[in-house]
């Protein structure tokens, strides 16, 4: 049985941070997991940014209204789910993914939450688990899956490396660099068949 592991942001739709970035004219805010290793450093850094600019919930939920998926990401992901299971595994929060996930079909996405306060401002955030990507993909494997992942970032590698197949899509100059040996697509078609082509 195979199960195919996908990234969400930076794979099938625009990462939420560097859009929020822009929308809100805070331009450190495009720091993204590409950039930094530690996660929880990254977010922690991120909160504190937002209260200092007085934004929230609210405010980061109007820009991803905006967010579209990739061009060609729905019809490779519907395309995909014909053939195999796939699960998202992010690090985005279930409070940014809804809106994403309903333009997207609604595949199954394993994320994290957002701790809120009632009157909006992000006060903290809990990861479902720790390296969850990772994490997730060994706990299938465990209940009897082989996995295949793709990502673009630092923190998809693990779950890329540890799979029967695992490529890196979109990804950055530096991590292809650091990785030789994974293979490396840039288009959804390319993508496609070398996942077919590991099922």
């Amino acid at each position: 049985m195979n199960i195919v592991c996908l990234d969400l942001e930076g794979v099938l739709v625009p990462e939420i941070w560097i859009a929020f970035a822009q929308a809100s004219n805070i331009p450190e805010l495009k720091r993204t997991t590409r950039d930094k290793l530690d996660y929880d450093k990254l977010m922690t850094w991120r909160l504190d940014v937002l209260k200092k600019h007085g934004l929230g919930l609210k405010e980061i939920q109007q820009t991803i209204a905006t967010i579209d998926p990739l061009p060609g990401a729905k019809e490779f992901l519907d395309k995909l789910r014909t053939t195999t299971q796939v699960i998202i595994i992010s690090d985005t929060f279930t409070q940014f993914a809804k809106p994403l996930m309903k333009k997207l079909g609604w595949p199954t996405i394993f994320c994290n939450s957002l701790e809120v306060a009632p009157n909006g401002e992000i006060t903290g955030f809990r990861m479902r688990i720790e390296n969850s990507k990772l994490t997730t993909v060994k706990a299938l494997q465990s209940i009897g899956y082989d996995t295949i992942a793709s990502g673009d970032s630092y923190n998809d590698l693990g779950m890329i490396l540890e799979s029967k197949a695992g490529f890196l899509f979109r990804s950055t100059e530096q991590i292809k660099k650091d990785y030789p040996s994974l293979p490396a697509y840039e288009s959804y078609d390319d993508l496609f068949d070398a996942i077919q082509n590991a099922l």
